[in-house]
């Protein structure tokens, strides 16, 4: 929905004095494309993907909105199809014109909410392993990030016929972490990390299942991890229902948490001449999962 016209040119060849644009420079035969993506409820949506095509279809831009839900883009003069999308929203398309060296707003794109998808049937599930993934990303010297997973867990889910009182219990084997590096793999089971010997698997328990609207959920449990149990929220997508090459049903979630090591007194640090950490205290947690009833 489109509370100006697609096009719309707002001010001529430079934008007015006391413009949060005015200072930005606009090279010949370009032109800058602004506005702001919202909820139903004229709240701005942060982090809406967004691409801005010719009429080709070929891409000439994308990026993400800022914390205000705004995009703002410098691209050649011309016509161009932007196409708009966000977790638990319907996607948006419509067609704009960029305009020479002049500022061209399309105004407020509300973005409607999806419809939620079917949720699964109360009762027994499990994960799926083989075609589930529980992996981690965590920064190194300051620069690069490592990316890792675990190659051996196990889970179950009771579904409950009111969904926000379902249970999940996750295991984790801590000796199956991944990085394809079996040096770097070695020392992450050693002592100074997840020391395997003593602390053999991580687990997550949780039921507590909150519904943060569409197909957006906050799933909150006890993490234990190196001997010590901290409470974890799991921010959560489900991505529906489906059915495998057998035709068994299936639903999948796709979840992410952040956490700080030193909270589970994973402490091993080294620092570099220049006082860069050499391994990042936060790690992020990515899942994505699919489970089955339960044979």
């Amino acid at each position: 929905m489109l509370k100006n016209l697609l096009g719309r040119r707002l001010t001529t060849d430079t934008p007015q004095a006391g413009n949060a644009l005015a200072g930005l420079p606009v090279p010949p035969g370009a032109g800058v494309l602004t506005c702001r993506v919202l909820d139903p409820v004229s709240e701005p949506i942060r982090r809406a993907e967004f691409t801005l095509s010719d009429l080709a279809d070929r891409k000439v831009l994308s990026g993400e909105t800022d914390p205000f839900g705004t995009i703002v883009a410098i691209v050649p003069v011309g016509e161009y199809r932007l196409a708009v999308s966000a977790e638990s929203f319907m996607p948006f398309r419509g067609n704009v014109t960029v305009t020479d060296s002049g500022y061209s707003g399309i105004g407020d794109i509300a973005l409607q909410i999806a419809r939620p998808f079917p949720l699964p049937e109360a009762g027994e599930w499990e994960i799926e392993t083989a075609h589930s993934r529980i992996g981690f990303v965590a920064r190194h010297i300051g620069l690069a990030r490592v990316h890792g997973r675990f190659n051996n867990f196990a889970g179950a889910v009771r579904i409950a016929e009111s969904v926000e009182r379902s249970a999940m219990h996750v295991v984790i084997e801590a000796a199956s972490i991944d990085t394809s590096v079996q040096l770097r793999d070695d020392h992450l089971r050693s002592a100074d990390f997840l020391d395997v010997e003593r602390y053999p698997t991580l687990e997550f328990y949780s039921d507590r299942f909150v519904h943060r609207g569409g197909n957006n959920w906050a799933v909150t449990g006890a993490l234990s991890l190196h001997g010590v149990t901290r409470t974890v929220t799991l921010d959560a997508q489900y991505l529906g229902l489906g059915s495998g090459m057998e035709g068994e049903i299936r639903a999948a979630v796709r979840a992410s948490a952040e956490l700080h090591r030193e909270d589970f007194t994973v402490n091993w640090q080294s620092m570099l001449a220049r006082g860069i950490a050499v391994v990042g205290s936060n790690i992020t947690i990515d899942l994505d999962i699919q489970i089955i009833p339960k044979s």
